[in-house]
């Protein structure tokens, strides 16, 4: 199909952790596509969607959902059920890359550094430390560092970790369980099977949590990042390998942490995102624009994509 126009539901909201990014992201891509004279329906995720969409009947989904239901394939698989197009990863691939144990098996054996992980049951928590300190905790199917703790020697938490310490021990029954990787903070975005760049997010204080990453001011955006061509080199070729292995298509982000006192044996990535941010602090359209794509023209490259 030629750049239309196009009929496209933007499908954005829903009842996730992450609903308010999404519903920036979902009005930024409409709001895009209609400045390029596009048609376009947008549709606020609820149990009704599947008649909403039926009704709209467009030519291609945008999917602008994060997190649970519209991540992890539920709503890929929908879609499929009902013969729609839509942008992003399809529902296998949706299934693994938000599931950071399934990434991890997936990724791997192929070669891909990954942190060492263990799955623990949050109740243990309050007994025995799965690692030695720091290591990091997190829900095995969350994005956005939804629900990530650090646990320190010096951390609030307690030694072992006290059962009233706010923590996403409260929220989820089991939890992945990861060494805590010192050093910087990276993320590579893929575009139709290119890399983009390499970003650095330098946190003001804190780590990067859901706050930082959503927060104008609290994270300071390095791009290009400013670490030595191999590293970077390196970074933008796992990317681009675990998006092959994985099966995304439309736009993913690789996000890593790199030890900078180990080189490239430093190199961790620690998530694959199947449904990168669209928003005006996001990163994917803020690699595209450091290479002349500008947001309207990126976003019209993953319909095209879909389409």
């Amino acid at each position: 199909m030629t750049r239309g126009p196009w009929h496209v539901a933007v499908l954005m909201g829903g009842w996730s952790a992450e609903r308010e990014v999404s519903l920036m992201s979902g009005k930024g891509i409409a709001d895009a596509l209609e400045s390029r004279g596009h048609r376009v329906t947008r549709i606020d995720m609820g149990r009704d969607v599947a008649q909403r969409l039926a009704e709209a009947n467009p030519d291609v989904v945008f999917n602008a959902l994060h997190g649970v239901p519209g991540e992890d394939g539920t709503v890929q698989g929908m879609l499929d059920l009902m013969g729609l197009k839509y942008t992003h990863s399809g529902l296998v691939t949706s299934v693994i890359a938000i599931d950071k144990e399934l990434t991890k098996q997936a990724l791997v054996p192929h070669g891909v550094p990954m942190p060492a992980g263990t799955m623990v049951d949050s109740e243990s928590l309050f007994s025995i430390d799965p690692l030695p300190r720091p290591y990091v905790l997190k829900p095995v199917n969350e994005g956005s560092s939804v629900g990530v703790a650090i646990v320190r020697d010096d951390s609030n938490y307690g030694n072992p970790i006290a059962r009233d310490a706010v923590g996403p021990w409260q929220a989820f029954d089991r939890l992945l369980a990861e060494p805590f990787i010192k050093g910087r903070e990276l993320t590579v975005a893929v575009l139709r099977d290119e890399p983009l760049g390499v970003t650095e997010l330098r946190v003001k204080s804190g780590f990067y949590d859901y706050d930082a990453k959503y927060t104008d001011g609290l994270t300071q955006h390095v791009c290009p990042a400013d670490v030595p061509e191999e590293v970077a080199q390196r970074m933008k070729d796992l990317a681009l390998q675990a998006h092959r292995i994985l099966g995304c298509k439309g736009a993913s982000r690789s996000d890593f942490r790199w030890d900078d006192e180990h080189g490239l044996a430093g190199i961790y990535l620690l998530e694959v995102n199947t449904q990168p941010g669209m928003t005006p602090l996001s990163l994917v359209p803020e690699q595209a624009r450091a290479i002349g794509i500008d947001y309207a023209e990126l976003v019209e490259r993953i319909v095209e994509d879909a389409l």
